[in-house]
């Protein structure tokens, strides 16, 4: 008798999360195999040699005893009251712990808030190119991504004409991402007004992606959205992982503000979810007091000579000099949303090209349709590297490229790779 087969849910049909899919299943299995790869798929700072600040591990360390049972569902005290400090501090009033969750990451929270929130159907507004959990989250539980551009030529800002046709009567919520993944844009106060004003007149949840709040360079200005949005609820997302380089300590939180009269349901609805899970990761939260109240170290790392800085600085020249490449230039964040010049290779394939910069330069990038982008032409690199290695990351690229343009004046539209001469 033949074994059935067992099937993944209906549910995972159209979920995708490429950052860790194919590509980095295949970067796996070449190192076991003693390959040396470049991994910049993923905006991972330990990865690279990034530590978290040392009074944040003293603070952990300290407070072991404190988290070794559940606490409460929300979080503990000290690490609520920190982000309300903090959110005061940006000009928030009239906010209590109470309206602070803390979670396992933003990660955790952006499934949580979205489960507490849709019904089957019910739409969400997601910028494209888009950090791809926001859209998977949607899906998983039951609602409707729909996508709102993105243009390069705008500097990677939404389109607010655009952003208002695609809302309907289904439409629960706009999705915000600020300092933006992938494209490292950072959104005027005009941007950010208008998609506060366009949530307010359709009494739609702001769901602010914060969590590169500080990673700003050359004077950029990062602007909370919950500061202007007051008719309506705004959920705020940010948490330890990147600012303060501790992604494993898998520590978020969101904070409710703007208008929660009405809102009572819902808040309960994710109170209970967040009681289900128990609690999130005790340890971590001890170190949310520190980090906030303490020296922000990410100033050192994002000003002129800082690490992040000249990293950038190394992707911004190296698709300067390319003749294949081009960018616009990431104010925040720490990603380049890198594009190919369809004047020189026209039918690039932007998967064709990862997997073939994998298997021949040992180099892992995020093709753009990872980020439910509506073409084929871009990926993603992290600046979290030293910049002697992206330096020779984008020769290695340029190489890939250049075979790509004798091989096929038009470039590639398949999935094999080319193969070499």
């Amino acid at each position: 008798m033949s074994t059935p087969t067992l099937r993944a849910s209906a549910a995972l049909a159209n979920v995708r999360y490429e950052i860790r899919g194919q590509l980095a299943r295949r970067a796996h299995e070449m190192e076991r195999q003693g390959y040396d790869i470049i991994s910049l798929n993923i905006g991972n700072p330990g990865a690279f040699g990034f530590r978290t600040p040392e009074t944040m591990r003293l603070a952990i360390i300290e407070n072991l005893r404190l988290a070794e049972g559940y606490v409460h569902q929300k979080g503990i005290f000290p690490a609520r009251e920190a982000v309300v400090m903090q959110q005061q501090e940006r000009g928030l009033r009239g906010l209590t712990v109470d309206d602070v969750f803390i979670g396992n990451g933003v990660s955790e929270l952006i499934d949580l808030v979205l489960r507490a929130l849709l019904n089957d159907g019910d739409e969400v507004l997601i910028p494209s190119p888009d950090y791809p959990l926001w859209t998977a989250a949607t899906l998983l539980n039951r609602g409707r991504a729909v996508h709102y551009p993105c243009h390069a030529a705008a500097g990677w800002m939404p389109d607010l004409a655009e952003m208002e046709k695609l809302i309907t009567r289904r439409t629960r919520a706009i999705v915000v991402i600020n300092p933006n993944n992938p494209t490292g844009a950072v959104y005027s106060r005009e941007v950010l007004e208008g998609i506060a004003r366009l949530a307010e007149k359709h009494r739609l949840v702001v769901l602010a992606d914060e969590i590169y709040d500080q990673m700003t360079y050359d004077g950029a200005e990062f602007i909370p959205m919950a500061t202007l949005v007051h008719e309506t609820l705004c959920a705020t997302l940010s948490g330890l992982s990147k600012i303060y380089r501790a992604c494993g300590y898998r520590v978020g939180w969101a904070v409710f503000s703007g208008e929660r009269e009405g809102c009572g349901e819902y808040l309960q609805g994710l109170e209970l979810l967040s009681s289900l899970r128990l609690c999130s990761n005790v340890p971590g939260q001890w170190a949310v007091q520190t980090a906030l109240g303490g020296h922000q170290s990410i100033r050192d790392l994002t000003r002129p000579g800082g690490r992040l800085y000249q990293s950038r600085e190394t992707i911004v020249n190296a698709v300067a000099a390319s003749k294949f490449l081009e960018l616009v230039t990431p104010r925040g964040a720490m990603y380049g949303f890198v594009g190919v010049r369809r004047d020189r290779l026209a039918d690039f394939d932007d998967q064709a090209f990862a997997l073939d910069l994998l298997e021949h330069k040992h180099v892992v990038v995020a093709p753009g349709v990872s980020f439910n982008a509506a073409y084929n032409n871009h990926f993603r690199v992290t600046n979290l590297p030293e910049s002697a290695v992206l330096t020779d990351v984008f020769r290695r690229i340029e190489e890939e490229l250049e075979v790509y343009a004798h091989a096929n004046p038009r470039g590639v539209s398949h999935l094999k790779a080319v193969a070499r001469p």
